[in-house]
């Protein structure tokens, strides 16, 4: 066991390979993606001594299992869980020196949502338009993980960089998301702006990588009419036909037809990407963007097109 890869032998729920996203694709109809709390890969990578954009693991609530094949670094990040060597307990949020053919096993999560699973050289598989994450909504990068695939490994890349205090990231007991109104805020009313603003949502047990769904009051539109499909961007708050907030996450379309009555600061998603089914979602509106005034009224005759980047 010499050659610089591992083997799935647990897969988890979901857990695919994920680095900091395919930007500046959207006007070819491909979303980011990447790694829903990019914090956490970050200093995953800089424990094992890697770029910090290198490709890691996104594991989501109970885990992986690997085995590598050859002698590597890894660390455990994110949604704080167990984690051990050959059934021995090591340190979450440490670089841990995993031997070759040893199994190195990320328990659920004790809190949060998603771990992030890094390797000293990264996960070498091939980039596709220069990013190795996984695009669950496109398909775009490898598949998820299933028992028993292999993953490539890159070369070391530097020293593994110890941590003497690494945060325990809890999940939020409230997720506050900071919102901009607009483009289509002049497709509702102003009762349902109103409700955005006061009302508790709870995050929806049907969120996934493509959007986090809300429970809560639905929000009444002013104009009903069709919406020509347009540009969609990271944290734009879609609201479909059932009135509910849907905030889109790294999986997100890059078009679509319902209205966006806000959009979520890009700061405030990594705590979206750990919160749990269940979790109080609060929208704290921002203020309203400089021409927000006319993009209200534009947004009623079907004219205003938000910046896609």
């Amino acid at each position: 066991m010499t050659d610089r890869a591992l083997a799935v032998v647990r897969a988890g729920a979901l857990t695919t390979v994920q680095d900091l996203g395919r930007h500046g694709h959207a006007h070819l109809g491909v979303p980011r993606s990447g790694a829903l709390d990019p914090p956490a890969l970050r200093l995953g990578n800089r424990l094992v001594g890697n770029p910090e954009g290198a490709a890691a693991l996104e594991t989501t609530l109970n885990g992986c299992a690997v085995r590598p094949r050859c002698t590597v670094e890894a660390a455990v990040t994110g949604a704080p869980c167990g984690v051990t060597v050959d059934g021995r307990p090591v340190a979450w949020g440490q670089s841990v020196r995993v031997p070759a053919g040893a199994v190195l096993d990320v328990g659920p999560a004790v809190s949060g949502v998603r771990s992030y699973l890094a390797f000293g050289g990264g996960v070498a598989v091939e980039p596709v338009l220069g990013s190795r994450s996984t695009d669950l909504l496109s398909g775009l990068g490898p598949a998820p993980l299933r028992d028993g695939t292999v993953l490539a490994l890159g070369p070391r890349r530097g020293p593994a960089a110890p941590a003497d205090v690494v945060p325990a990231q809890a999940p939020p007991a409230e997720l506050v998301l900071r919102v901009r109104l607009g483009p289509r805020d002049g497709w509702f009313t102003e009762a349902a702006l109103r409700t955005l603003a006061s009302a508790v949502y709870r995050v929806s047990s049907a969120s996934n990588r493509i959007g986090l769904r809300t429970e809560g009051p639905a929000l009444e539109r002013a104009v009903t009419g069709e919406l020509p499909s347009e540009g969609m961007v990271l944290g734009a708050v879609q609201v479909p036909p059932d009135g509910l907030p849907l905030v889109f996450l790294a999986d997100h379309p890059t078009t679509g037809g319902y209205p966006v009555v806000a959009v979520v600061r890009e700061a405030d998603l990594a705590a979206a990407a750990q919160a749990v089914p269940g979790t109080p979602i609060r929208f704290v509106p921002a203020g309203r963007p400089a021409t927000s005034r006319t993009g209200q009224l534009a947004s009623r005759t079907g004219r205003l097109t938000p910046r896609v980047g």
